[in-house]
């Protein structure tokens, strides 16, 4: 049930799903909590349900009648919304993931799953967002690479007067990044660096982090400069744009 969003201190899940019982599922569990919980049966309520309140996190369902999932995160995206977004898939086949992941979302969780897994998900994610102002954080100076400056204390990333729009898995990912810069990370390091040590994802998902990344950085993301490949290995930050 909604609350007067002036006096409820919970984070807000908008949970978008078709099946009516596994909506309420979620729903009791994510309540169990201490969440607060919005469930919609598809996605034609979405951008109300985002004016009304916006959520803290979407839970969103990749086989939705009319619009689906994938279309919905890449929607919200283009609009340079980063509302994270946990995906949910009934298809236990990358392709389903990894396609979902380039569309912007930020995790995703196989059907059938345990309602403990989701929330571990969906805390994982949540963690992943920056600290409040009042929070002092060691990393929080600018720091610029190429014409690029990067605030991590205010995850902001900025071109000159442009200011470029990061979904939180691409924020945790980039200063992750460059608080290592020139040390080369595996692909598990990465992950374990930019979602946590508990994470459990495949290979797959930071290479498809790592293009979208690029995509926004880079001149030519097929030839790289800030980063790159280490073959073998994973990956490299180089701010200064060197070929190694």
């Amino acid at each position: 049930m909604d609350t007067d969003p002036s006096t409820d201190t919970r984070k807000l899940i908008l949970v978008v799903d078709d099946d009516e019982e596994l909506r309420r599922l979620i729903a009791a569990y994510l309540e169990k909590q201490g969440y607060d919980v919005r469930l919609l049966p598809d996605a034609r309520g979405v951008d109300r349900a985002i004016e009304k309140r916006r959520p803290h996190l979407i839970v969103l369902d990749l086989m939705l009648p009319g619009e689906n999932g994938l279309a919905v995160c890449r929607r919200l995206r283009a609009a340079g919304d980063d509302i994270p977004i946990v995906m949910l898939t009934a298809r236990d086949e990358t392709v389903d993931r990894i396609v979902g992941l380039e569309m912007g979302a930020d995790d995703y969780v196989g059907k059938p799953f345990d309602p403990r897994e989701l929330v571990a998900r969906i805390e994982a994610v949540l963690r992943r967002k920056p600290t409040p102002p009042a929070t002092p954080e060691p990393f929080a100076d600018l720091f610029r690479f190429g014409d690029f400056e990067f605030d991590a204390g205010a995850r902001v990333l900025r071109r000159g007067s442009e200011t470029i729009s990061l979904t939180s898995g691409e924020f945790a990912l980039l200063h992750a990044l460059v608080r290592h810069a020139h040390r080369p990370l595996s692909r598990e390091r990465l992950l374990e660096l930019a979602r946590g040590p508990e994470t459990e994802s495949f290979d797959r998902s930071i290479d498809v982090q790592i293009h979208r990344l690029r995509k926004l950085i880079e001149h030519d993301p097929a030839q790289p400069r800030f980063i790159q490949t280490v073959w073998g290995h994973g990956y490299v930050f180089s701010p200064e744009g060197k070929t190694r």
